[in-house]
């Protein structure tokens, strides 16, 4: 469901997804978001109206410091960058290559990173990178696919792009003269559901699943309990 927190051009709470064992996300429980540092003062405002407990920024700290979080100073704020400046960068791959090399290099960061939205204190957690959709979206895929999201549900959940993120990444197009970057770059805009489909079957394929994945790089028992039952709505 879309958020409107103004400036953010691409706020979604994952509220109402379905688990395979016939509950859902529970309204509020987790949201994904574009980079933070849009926010106007009403924005800031409605962030803190949805009762968010916890936000996790896994933009780089360069990023960070270039645009930095109006929550940065507060205690709800983590920066949890999701790959190392050193490391290895292709742009010739493609979207799917590049999300498999990134889950592969540092499998520790991502379970950190869903960690970190299990340990957070009572109420909504905020998972943030700059446009939404890359490193956020995987984090949240990752999350999802732990609680219990079946794995079209979660594909066709990152695809969803707001109009107005569309829009801001054409505009970005148009600023790139070199034809060859231009399709380098339009191609790391996509957000196609095989993009994450590929992804999580790579985790399968390699790891046995998510949560094989997620403990491989550390993720404890009680984290993957707490996770359900924080983002699963109970029964009534």
């Amino acid at each position: 469901m879309r958020l409107t927190w103004p400036d953010c051009l691409n706020v979604r709470d994952l509220g109402g997804l379905p688990t395979s064992d016939g509950r859902q996300i529970g309204a509020g429980a987790l949201i994904r978001s574009d980079n933070l540092s849009r926010l106007t003062a009403a924005g800031v405002q409605a962030v803190r109206r949805a009762s968010v407990s916890r936000i996790i920024d896994v933009r780089t700290p360069s990023e960070c410091e270039g645009d930095p979080s109006p929550f940065a100073t507060e205690p709800l704020y983590r920066n949890m960058p999701l790959y190392d400046a050193d490391d290895p960068y292709d742009p010739a791959q493609s979207i799917d290559q590049q999300y498999v090399a990134m889950l592969d290099l540092h499998p520790e960061l991502f379970a950190a990173a869903v960690g970190a939205i299990a340990d957070a204190p009572p109420g909504g957690v905020v998972v943030h990178c700059h446009a939404g959709k890359d490193r956020a979206g995987t984090v949240v895929a990752l999350a999802l696919s732990l609680a219990g999201v079946p794995t079209e549900a979660v594909a066709a959940d990152y695809a969803v792009l707001d109009d107005r993120m569309r829009d801001h990444l054409d505009e970005q197009l148009l600023l790139i003269n070199d034809p060859t970057e231009r399709s380098q770059v339009a191609e790391s805009f996509t957000a196609r559901p095989e993009t994450m489909l590929a992804a999580l079957k790579h985790l399968e394929d390699r790891y046995g699943g998510v949560e094989p994945y997620l403990r491989h790089g550390g993720l404890s028992d009680n984290q993957v309990d707490a996770l359900r039952a924080r983002l699963i709505e109970r029964r009534t």
